[in-house]
Order: C-alpha cells, then structure tokens, then sequence
C-alpha cells in the first residue's frame, strides 16, 4: 500500500533518540494493528492515522461521514488510495460502528478522531459494545521528560474524575500493565498527595496507604509501590533524602498515580509546557485499545500512541485477587 505524506519526515525527526523512539522501534518489528480510527473529518487526525498506515504501525480503517474524510484529505494534500472507508452519517454513529467492530474481532485497537473524548467513551461502555472488562477504564500518559532519565507514565489525568478508592486499585493495576508491555518488568509506582505522611483529613494520603497494603496482600501485582509520597519525593532522590525517605520506589518513580483528574490533568500540562515532555497515551481496561489522542497533540505523539497501542494488544493484563 502506498501512501503519500507531506510531512512523513517530521515525526522520525522529533522523536529521534527520545523515549519514544524505543516504543516505535519495539512496535515496528511486529504486525500493524488493524485499527478503527473514528470520525477522522479533520487535517490532523486523517494525517496521524495515514501517516502510522504509512510507517506499518496500523491498518487503519476510517470511520466516518464520506465526504468530509475526502475532503479533509484534500485540504491535507493526503492520498487515501488503499485505505478502507466507512461511510456514516456522524460522529455518533462513527463511534458505535467503531466499537461494534472491536466487539466482532474486527478491528484490534480503536483511535479517536475528531470528536469529543466522552462521545467516543459512551459508546464503548454501552452494553451492546461488550467492550468493559471486569476492570475500571483509565488513560496512561506515557511521558519522555527531557529531564528524567527513563519514561514516566501518568494516570489517571483524562478519564476518571474523583475516582474512589476501589477504581484507583484498578487505575493502578492498568498502570502496571501498560509498563510490562513496554518491556519494564517490575514498575515503581508512586502514589501522589501533597505530603509524604498519612494525614487522616487528607483522603488521598488515606487512599496511597490502602494501596501499598493491598499491593502487600496480592490485590495489585507486578510493581513496587510506595506512598504517600509528593511530586519532588517521588522523582527526586535528592528531595527524598533531605526527608529522611526510605523507599525502593521514592526519587526513582516509573509510574505516578495522581489523586484525581485535576491534579493528573494539571501535572500533565506542565510536563508538557513547561519541560518540553513528549507524551504518548492510551486507554487501559477495556478489551482493545482505545487511542484518545487530543487535537493538540503533534503527528510524533500520535504515532508514538499508535506504537503502545501495538505493544498493550499483544499484552496480557495480570491477575490479582479481588
């Protein structure tokens, strides 16, 4: 299949010798994921989607109103020839067809166009999708800090609003698994509050001791956890040495659970501003993967959550007791 981008050369470009470029090059030697990518009626989610069809990573099948895909990718100057076309009347419509296709087997992963992050997700969690598992749903971010000398993987900032104690077991164990398809065998999970001390006022402190204690007790597996601990504990071993911390996972964090989608949501933006951070993201605990990338998110992070995507659908999730 032959697919012309105008600006193919961008991506190898900013992802080179990045975090980032590991995961491509772990997803390059492996099948591209049959794809559903829904309602791509936009320049930079039809351009993410052929150009990841142009690098092996998916076979992408678009999912939207006929028209608008062809003309989207005639003001992109982008060739569809040899690419599947769903026709739909909407963006509704798009998202149900997307997901009663995951539910037959096929398609293996869905992407996210241009359309809201919550129409998308309501249609996955209907019953008639049959795409929920017995976990809760998060989003991992997996960010590459210029920085910080390994990947970090952030959850939950986009889905999970104030998520009780039970779903952040889940968001946990999801996080664990994303890092275990990346190759990172036994992850360092940091869970977030604004102290490093259990404070009975303060529900996320309660909520990070629970969690070590269910991880002691099998009820979430595969990682090392440690917490409460806060931001500069977490990924500094500095700052965790000047209080006193001794931690397998403190200043050496791999994974850092947030207390809720402000705090994730806010922490994220930062990296991402602030400290040049390049993210990759996925949505973890349904039965394929679901790419949520953001209408901001340059075509490098598109293609690199396309290369998670690879990595989490040949992943088997772990078992831990409930």
């Amino acid at each position: 299949m032959a697919v012309d981008s105008p600006i193919s050369a961008e991506p190898a470009a900013a992802l080179a010798g990045t975090q980032l470029q590991r995961l491509l090059r772990m997803a390059e030697a492996r099948p591209p994921l049959r794809t559903a990518v829904v309602h791509p009626v936009d320049a930079l989610s039809l351009t993410g989607a052929v150009e990841a069809a142009r690098r092996s990573l998916i076979e992408p099948v678009l999912i939207g109103p006929m028209a608008r895909v062809r003309a989207a990718a005639s003001a992109a100057g982008l060739d569809l020839a040899g690419l599947e076309v769903i026709d739909v009347e909407h963006s509704h419509q798009a998202a149900a067809r997307a997901c009663e296709m995951a539910s037959r087997g096929e398609v293996a992963a869905i992407m996210k166009g241009a359309l809201h992050t919550d129409e998308l997700l309501e249609a996955v969690v209907t019953e008639k999708a049959a795409l929920r598992t017995d976990r809760r749903m998060s989003h991992v971010f997996v960010l590459d800090v210029p920085s910080y000398p390994r990947p970090l993987l952030v959850s939950d900032a986009a889905l999970n609003i104030a998520p009780d104690l039970a779903a952040k077991r889940d968001i946990v164990q999801n996080a664990i698994d994303c890092a275990h398809a990346m190759d990172i065998p036994d992850p360092r999970v940091a869970i977030l509050a604004a102290v490093e001390t259990v404070n009975p006022k303060m529900l996320s402190t309660l909520d990070a001791a629970a969690l070590c204690k269910m991880a002691d007790r099998g009820q979430i597996v595969g990682g090392r956890l440690d917490g409460p601990l806060a931001f500069d504990n977490a990924i500094s071993v500095e700052a965790a040495a000047a209080k006193g911390i001794r931690s397998e996972v403190a200043g050496r964090a791999d994974i850092l659970i947030v207390p809720d989608i402000e705090s994730g949501n806010i922490l994220a933006k930062q990296l991402f501003y602030l400290a040049n951070a390049q993210s990759a993201g996925i949505v973890m605990g349904a039965r394929v993967p679901i790419m949520l990338t953001s209408r901001s998110d340059p075509e490098a992070s598109r293609l690199a959550s396309c290369a998670l995507a690879i990595l989490v659908s040949q992943h088997k999730p772990a078992k831990y007791l409930r």
